[in-house]
């Protein structure tokens, strides 16, 4: 299914999950680098976890 057809929450699901596979795939390493990135501070994983907070603050 295509946006038009999706309620907002279902929207927000998927940002949702869009955002946890991206956090797996850029967890950091035992040396806090990202493996995928290779910094410490993965902008990737940054924007994951505000979407995540995001979603969050609309499920209340």
């Amino acid at each position: 299914m295509t946006a038009p057809f999706l309620s907002l929450a279902q929207i927000r699901n998927r940002l949702a999950l869009t955002a946890r596979a991206i956090l797996r795939d850029h967890e950091p390493g035992p040396d806090g680098h990202c493996p995928i990135c290779r910094t410490p501070s993965c902008p990737l994983s940054t924007a994951a976890h505000s979407v995540l907070r995001a979603a969050e603050k609309l499920r209340q």
